[in-house]
């Protein structure tokens, strides 16, 4: 059973499973985690789980960078 199979199996009849109770274990589970507990856990990850967690990460940066750099040029696109 991987990572994701236990915690689900722990919280599925403790949470709704909305987006905030998800947000919140999950930044519960990181605050719990050092460097080796994360590099452990991706080096457990099929490649396909591997390239999805990059793609996510890859896609929420670029949109954060692309965001902040819109409204460091133009703050006025954020007020109307």
């Amino acid at each position: 059973m991987n990572f994701i199979d236990e915690l689900y199996q722990l919280y599925r009849d403790k949470l709704t499973g909305d987006d905030e109770d998800i947000d919140v274990l999950a930044l519960a589970v990181l605050e719990q985690l050092d460097r080796n507990d994360v590099l452990q856990l991706i080096s457990e990850l099929e490649d396909r789980e591997l390239y999805n967690l990059m793609g996510l990460y890859l896609t929420d940066s670029l949109k954060r960078r692309f965001a902040n750099d819109t409204f460091d040029h133009d703050p006025s696109k954020f007020l109307h």
